[in-house]
């Protein structure tokens, strides 16, 4: 029996469904310490619940299709002893699913077709949600047919999700973070209508993520706090596609000791760094999880002792994100 079939059969049965866990990394490049930080607490959530992990690869972007990094992600994830259950899943063979959803959404009345350019959403004086993402101010949602048959000439658009109005309830999401508690977005203030499907043909991110936890029965979703403010977007899309609400678990970020996020792109501890350094995953596992609070101390400890010490307690006690101070970044297993 596949993990969505255990799920569904347990809710049939009025028991509480088997927790399902998920990684879901973008092949963008190596793995950092934040990655790995996140991909530890998804792990052992799961585990400590006997629960699956699921491992959901989000290579929508053809720019993340090629390279070496779709493997080395699980070399990593391997290395470090964060196994999971089941094949991988490829998010750029599903593209068929994303299009049955839109189809659905765009039946309803529900979308639109966007033309405005990335360079004009960012100059607009619109503010900006809290993940930097301008607001967007409704200027395609009025426009004709005869409008957009003009413009479709010159450009092809994208397609946005209409969202209810702020003073509609409906437009108000609220959810229960495991870790920063109560929260609540209005749409409409605090996102505007959101994309869908990007001008170029590929699926939104918003859309691609909530008909793959769906489909491949996720009931928790451990990731890091830059993310929460795409929760509501995601919960208003289970709503309308009438899809189940996983439960949400919001951790805290690792920054650099400039204070910024640790990224991809700037090679911030990354697995090559990180496994030269501590020489085996218990050591780095054991470290990240003292320094984190996951654990009383830094000494080494496999993923499978961690799991047997893990508690959300822990990560809503430890949940101010936490700088990475070059004494810390610079540790070697003595």
């Amino acid at each position: 029996m596949n993990t969505t079939q255990d799920t569904l059969q347990s809710a049939r049965a009025g028991e509480a469904p088997r927790v399902v866990g998920r990684f879901a990394p973008t092949p963008s490049g190596r793995m950092h310490l934040g990655n790995v930080y996140a991909s530890l607490v998804a792990w052992l959530s799961a585990r400590n619940q006997d629960g699956s992990v699921t491992l959901r690869v989000e290579d929508l972007d053809p720019r993340t299709q090629s390279g070496p990094w779709t493997e080395l992600l699980f070399d990593d994830l391997r290395w470090l002893g964060l196994e999971w259950d089941g094949d991988p899943v490829y998010q750029h063979e599903r593209v068929d699913l994303y299009r049955a959803a839109v189809e659905r959404l765009e039946a309803a009345g529900l979308t639109y077709p966007c033309f405005c350019t990335r360079a004009e959403l960012h100059a607009a004086s619109a503010p900006h949600a809290t993940d930097g993402t301008p607001v967007y101010a409704g200027t395609c949602r009025g426009l004709t047919p005869e409008e957009i048959a003009e413009r479709r000439a010159t450009r092809p658009p994208a397609l946005r999700l209409r969202v209810p109005d702020s003073d509609d309830p409906r437009g108000t999401i609220a959810f229960e973070d495991r870790v920063y508690g109560p929260q609540h977005q209005v749409l409409a203030q605090e996102c505007g209508d959101f994309l869908v499907r990007r001008s170029d043909g590929v699926f939104a991110y918003q859309l691609a993520v909530v008909v793959d936890d769906a489909a491949m029965g996720v009931t928790e979703v451990v990731r890091g706090c830059d993310l929460m403010s795409s929760t509501p977007r995601q919960i208003y899309l289970e709503q309308l596609l009438d899809l189940p609400e996983p439960a949400y678990a919001h951790i805290p970020l690792l920054l650099a000791p400039d204070g910024r996020r640790l990224a991809k792109r700037d090679r911030d501890l990354d697995m090559g760094e990180l496994r030269t350094r501590f020489s085996t995953p218990a050591a780095l596992l054991g470290w990240l999880a003292g320094i984190a609070g996951l654990a009383p101390d830094t000494a080494p400890r496999t993923a499978e002792q961690l799991a047997d010490l893990f508690s959300w307690e822990a990560v809503r006690e430890h949940r101010e994100n936490m700088m990475i101070t070059a004494e810390m970044s610079s540790w070697r297993q003595m």
